[in-house]
């Protein structure tokens, strides 16, 4: 019996995502390992790989496709002997359908690229059936369990969904029966997200369209990564309690500083921008006021011990905040490199999810861009977020002189429900007073 190739979920908040290539087809032999696809989510392009054996029967979405939901069916693997005119036919939708699927269906046991499959937390259950008496097992289970005389009725199945795989065939034995466990109820769809963010209240993307009617102008139509940003954006700023808090920092001695280090780095093709220094401050500001360190985690707070320190990085129709993990155990040299490795990935959008998901804390710095101060909106789960203005000349007061310093300004923009407003003075208080003295960074 031919088996549905569903599109897979890559990251734990994809929904959806672009059919960008196909690496295989209409009659290919497939094994364990091999790349069928690749697949763009909304922030990265990955490989997808199969773990069961069969032959490809029809490619059901053409290359290019986007807004394909996450369960949707776009290939058919056929078991040995089957021929194509034993696959499913094409859906009649269109793979950008927003209908929820209305129950699980039969899928092949894929997953992406170096991603392990999840062992079961619990024994596992009973085979599942789909369709009535059809049981949900991998074609080389079937064949294996046909050659030694096994029930697939009664086998548990270890598999994704419950799915019978080769290793439950290989751990049953002839005859074997299992008992079989109360039928679970279907799981209820949860509901599509709008695929556009919400236009004002009364105002539909129609009448808006209908104002500039005598005007000339051009639609963009929002790709996967615009998508997540406007309804994550919305999200955050619809549900999180945002205030701010503000300072400026005199990097003077930082700059010098920084200049010193990169003329005795030169021979090891180190160069420390001032951003390297703000990470480095923030990370070990996290560590000194703890009960900043933390994220909201809907009937409590989570103190996270390590500081992952997330940073805002442009690429072409959005942005990504990689996450630098325990970035308050590492030398500056050491959080220059992996910057530089992490942005040049995010523009090219090659990014792995554990790259950029997670993090309690982030910093958006526009200084380089000539920006003098603004105010960032919190990237859930984030708890925080720095924004971060250019260093300028200004004349500043020291007693009774007036000097010129290079004065940077910075907007903390916290979360009320996990930071109140003394704990962040005191967190913003810490990053001014390592920018103010870096040298103490290095000890």
């Amino acid at each position: 019996m031919a088996t549905e190739i569903l599109m897979p979920a890559l990251s734990p908040t994809m929904e959806e995502g672009t059919l960008a290539k196909w690496l295989v087809k209409e009659g290919d032999a497939v094994k364990s390992g091999d790349i069928l696809a690749e697949i763009e989510t909304d922030k990265a392009t990955m490989e997808f790989e199969a773990v069961d054996e069969g032959v490809i029967g029809k490619l059901l979405v053409p290359e290019g496709s986007a807004g394909v939901k996450v369960n949707a069916p776009i290939a058919t693997l056929l078991e040995e002997g089957e021929d194509a005119s034993a696959a499913p036919a094409p859906k009649a939708e269109a793979p950008k359908s927003e209908a929820p699927q209305t129950a699980p269906k039969a899928e092949v046991s894929t997953q992406p690229a170096g991603t392990p499959t999840e062992a079961p937390a619990k024994a596992a259950a009973p085979a599942t059936k789909v369709g009535g008496d059809r049981v949900f097992a991998s074609p080389l289970a079937r064949r294996l369990a046909a050659e030694k005389g096994i029930d697939l009725a009664g086998v548990a199945g270890s598999g994704p969904h419950g799915r019978i795989v080769k290793s439950d065939i290989d751990a049953a034995k002839p005859g074997q029966i299992t008992a079989a466990a109360p039928k679970a109820e279907a799981a209820t769809p949860a509901a599509a997200p709008s695929a556009a963010p919400a236009m004002p209240q009364g105002m539909s993307a129609d009448m808006v369209k209908k104002l500039f009617a005598d005007r000339e102008t051009e639609e963009v139509l929002l790709d996967g990564m615009r998508k997540t940003i406007a309804q994550r954006l919305t999200e955050a700023k619809q549900t999180i309690p945002h205030f701010y808090l503000r300072r400026s920092a005199r990097i003077d001695a930082l700059l010098a500083f920084r200049a010193q280090l990169n003329k005795s780095l030169e021979g090891r093709g180190t160069k420390l921008s001032v951003n390297d220094f703000i990470i480095k401050a923030c990370a070990l500001a996290l560590q000194e006021v703890p009960d900043a360190n933390a994220v909201w985690a809907g009937d409590r707070i989570l103190k996270i011990k390590p500081s992952d320190v997330g940073v805002a990085v442009a690429v072409e129709g959005g942005l990504f905040v990689p996450v630098l993990r325990d970035a308050n155990t590492k030398s500056l040299s050491t959080l220059s490199h992996e910057m530089r490795d992490l942005g040049a990935r995010a523009k090219r959008k090659k990014l792995a999810p554990t790259e950029y998901l997670g993090g309690r804390f982030a910093i958006s710095n526009l200084g380089m861009f000539g920006i003098e101060n603004f105010d960032a909106v919190i990237n859930p789960p984030h708890g925080s977020i720095l924004a971060v203005g250019a260093g300028l000349r200004q004349p500043v007061v020291e007693g009774d002189e007036i000097k010129i310093a290079t004065v940077m300004s910075m907007t903390l923009s916290v979360d009320h429900r996990v930071i109140d407003g003394a704990l962040g003075a005191q967190l913003l208080e810490r990053i001014v007073t390592h920018l103010e003295n870096p040298m103490a960074m290095l000890a």
